[in-house]
């Protein structure tokens, strides 16, 4: 037996006894790796996870990887219990945990925590944060005359500021981002490097001293004036009519006074925008509330950090301009979301026209030169700020149906992050989306990253921009397709760029019916698994398996197909593309179907010669594609009742048959069933030969359109889905809920991403990826 005699060995018993402890700390500690994927980084994030670890006694560090943060952590069992649980009870108001895996490992013996620079190597999966709509406090600095950032256009914190709009790769840090360019001063500098500090690793920080400045221009490039006497000349100017585009977060707006009749009309004239209604910007919600009813909910919505345009019910009586939404019951209103946007409003005072500077059909400009050469013919100056913006984003749209929220346009704010699906893809897929307000997507293991909006294809620069958003996408997340998928449509600029670009690589290509993809991304939105759905997918138009126009379905799906079960019975569009623009070529055709040549006159909007040589036309089927979509048949209605005979903007029929639903009528018009075709003719025959005023005659018509839905559920024992942009109008989209709800269905409804075509690549990456190649 061997004796230890501790005072040979320790010639200070304090000095053991310290040991002692020690060894025993040593052994009771734990360590804890922690792995978060979701938007964890550009939230003040990992500051947070430092202040948590010293509040808790915790050793370790806490680091941004290409996959998320990696937390590791050394302490006692309850010391790290605590911090797990307060990490995600207090984590930043911006940061969105989607998972998180926990593994035990032996003690490091850390003696302090840190935080360790980015990694940048490795799988890419976290996600980028979309830009953020500036905090309260840093409202507060900006506006107190004792702050260095007073007044300062570009003030920023962890907690909000651009993101998206000025990322060029991962993980997003500074130098990865277009303020690489700007040197912090020493302020700035130790802001960024203490962890206490609100803008510690804000990689946008900045002040006046050493941070972008704003510039006032001429329309030709003249420089007229810079920061504070830029923005004193600007409030002049839009007082004096004047039309400027302004460069924001993620492009220029044209801006003017909301207020002034004259210069609307000139910026309508000028940008060649017929009667599409604007947005406006107000410098509050009590503002807006001068000028709009505004529910709670919508309240709620206009106020969140996402800030994006919320369509409301506008209020008579106002000294906003009629030019702002001509013909419309309702307006698009939000808030300011950039410092620069507060400065003006509140110093303007009024509210102002913001609307995306382009010309039309194509992409938002955002370079200062691309200003110069583009928007000159549109403005009287431009306000060009030197911060370089990389990804383009426009503002979001929305509106609340059935108290949720549905997406018009789903960009800043919201893009890129990703939806969750109730399955793992098998596949890495890239989805190309549709023609129209196209968005693409790529999708891997349970998550589909959708695009910003990118818009309809139709022009050179659209498509370049198409191509843009896609490379953009591929190289932040290193992301290799293994499958591409278009839409069957042969003639859109998607379909034929998935083409080349699959037999340039390799990959596979897929192709999937537009109103199925529309009938997957609701499905996948809404988590549906293991289960069959009826889909009403009513839109303008989709390419359908049998080669004609689609747009009236009613789908049975599930992950692994669809059965077409209804549509509307087909009526062509004479000549094709006009048909789409002219509702009175749609109405044409539908009064040839049902009377032939002997037509009522009193509500056709052509002359005789006209409609014979129209007629032929019909007869013969030249240029007139079969359609069933139901979007058309609004046009046609609207024509019919003397409504709108040539579209200024799609949908415009549909806007204004909104203004006329009377929720009082109950009547409706009939129409037949039979071997799974809609026969519409009953429905305008009686609508051509009621006699009641236009407002009672549109609710008749779409208590019809409602009750047709109502009935064809009844056949089948399932959830139903509403997509498809007709879904878009509030009043029809409410009735339909409310009548299937009462006949006991559960609906479906998109409230992550927009029930038009901005959603299809959602529903594309699920059947590319997970159905064919999971078969």
């Amino acid at each position: 037996m061997v004796i230890f005699n501790f005072p040979e060995i320790f010639s200070d018993f304090t000095i053991f006894t310290k040991f002692m402890i020690m060894f025993i700390i040593f052994v009771m500690k734990k360590r804890m790796i922690i792995h978060l994927s979701g938007a964890v980084q550009g939230v003040g994030f990992r500051p947070f996870v430092y202040n948590l670890a010293t509040r808790y006694r915790l050793n370790g560090y806490v680091i941004n990887d290409t996959q998320g943060v990696v937390i590791e952590i050394e302490g006692s069992e309850e010391d790290i219990n605590e911090f797990l649980i307060a990490l995600h009870r207090e984590k930043p108001p911006l940061a969105h945990i989607f998972s998180q895996e926990l593994e035990e490992a032996p003690p490091a013996g850390y003696t302090d925590f840190q935080i360790k620079k980015s990694q940048s190597s490795g799988k890419k999966e976290v996600f980028i944060l979309p830009d953020i709509s500036t905090c309260d406090q840093c409202l507060d600095e900006m506006n107190n005359p004792q702050d260095r950032r007073y007044r300062y256009p570009f003030i920023n914190c962890t907690n909000c500021g651009p993101r998206f709009s000025i990322i060029e790769r991962l993980p997003y840090d500074r130098p990865n981002t277009t303020m690489k360019k700007f040197k912090m001063c020493p302020d700035c500098q130790r802001e960024y490097e203490d962890p206490s500090d609100r803008r510690f690793h804000a990689q946008p920080n900045a002040c006046p001293v050493c941070g972008p400045h704003i510039t006032l221009c001429t329309s030709d490039g003249e420089k007229v004036a810079e920061r504070e006497e830029a923005l004193r000349l600007l409030i002049s100017l839009l007082g004096e009519g004047k039309i400027i585009a302004i460069k924001g977060i993620g492009g220029f707006h044209l801006v003017c006074d909301a207020t002034d009749d004259k210069a609307i009309d000139t910026l309508r004239e000028r940008k060649r925008r017929g009667e599409k209604p604007f947005a406006v910007m107000f410098p509050s919600i009590d503002r807006i509330k001068e000028y709009a009813e505004v529910s709670p909910f919508e309240e709620a919505v206009i106020l969140s950090p996402e800030k994006p345009i919320v369509v409301v019910k506008k209020k008579e009586k106002t000294d906003l301009s009629e030019g702002v939404a001509p013909h419309l019951d309702r307006i698009g209103v939000f808030l300011p979301y950039s410092p620069l946007h507060h400065l003006i409003l509140n110093d303007y005072g009024k509210p102002l026209v913001m609307t995306s500077a382009n010309l039309s059909d194509e992409p938002i400009v955002k370079d200062n030169q691309e200003a110069f050469e583009k928007l000159f013919v549109f403005t009287d100056y431009i306000l060009i700020h030197n911060r370089d913006i990389r990804n383009r984003v426009d503002d979001s749209v929305v509106r609340i149906i059935d108290k949720k929220i549905s997406f018009i346009r789903r960009s800043r704010g919201y893009a890129p992050l990703p939806v969750k699906l109730p399955f793992n893809l098998k596949k890495k897929v890239l989805a190309v989306g549709a023609h129209q307000k196209n968005t693409v997507a790529i999708g891997f293991d349970d998550r589909v990253f959708l695009s910003q909006h990118i818009g309809d294809l139709e022009t050179v620069d659209a498509c370049s921009n198409f191509e843009d958003v896609i490379e953009s996408l591929l190289r932040l997340y290193s992301f290799e397709p293994e499958v591409i998928v278009s839409d069957l449509h042969p003639g859109y600029y998607s379909t034929r760029w998935a083409k080349e670009f699959s037999e340039k690589t390799g990959i596979p290509l897929v192709q999937v019916q537009h109103h199925y993809a529309h009938g997957l991304s609701l499905m996948a939105e809404n988590r549906v698994k293991g289960k069959k759905v009826l889909i009403t997918g009513w839109d303008g138009t989709g390419y359908g398996s049998d080669g004609n126009m689609w747009g009236g379905e009613f789908l049975v799906c599930d992950y692994e197909g669809f059965e077409r079960v209804y549509h509307f019975d087909y009526f062509r569009l004479i000549g094709g593309e006009a048909a789409v623009k002219e509702p009175r070529r749609v109405a044409l055709s539908i009064l040839f179907s049902i009377y032939g040549k002997d037509l009522p006159m009193e509500v056709v909007h052509f002359d005789e010669k006209q409609v014979d040589m129209l007629y032929r036309v019909w007869e013969k089927e030249i240029n007139s594609p079969l359609s069933s979509s139901a979007g058309r048949l609004f046009d046609a209605a609207a024509s019919l009742l003397g409504i709108r005979q040539v579209l200024s903007y799609e949908g415009q029929s549909g806007m204004i048959m909104e203004n006329l639903y009377d929720p009082g009528v109950k009547d409706s018009y009939p129409y037949t069933l039979k071997d799974g075709v809609i026969d519409w003719r009953p429905i305008f025959d009686a609508l051509i030969k009621d006699k009641a005023e236009a407002k009672v005659r549109v609710s008749r018509f779409i208590n019809t359109l409602s009750r047709i839905i109502t009935d064809i559920a009844s056949m089948y024992d399932l959830d139903v889905g509403l997509t498809g942009g007709v879904f878009q109008n509030k009043p029809f989209t409410e009735k339909v809920v409310k009548s299937l709800k009462n006949s006991g269905h559960n609906v479906l409804l998109h409230t992550s991403v927009s029930p038009n075509d901005g959603g299809i690549s959602l529903g594309q990456s699920v059947f590319a990826s997970s159905i064919c190649l999971r078969k």
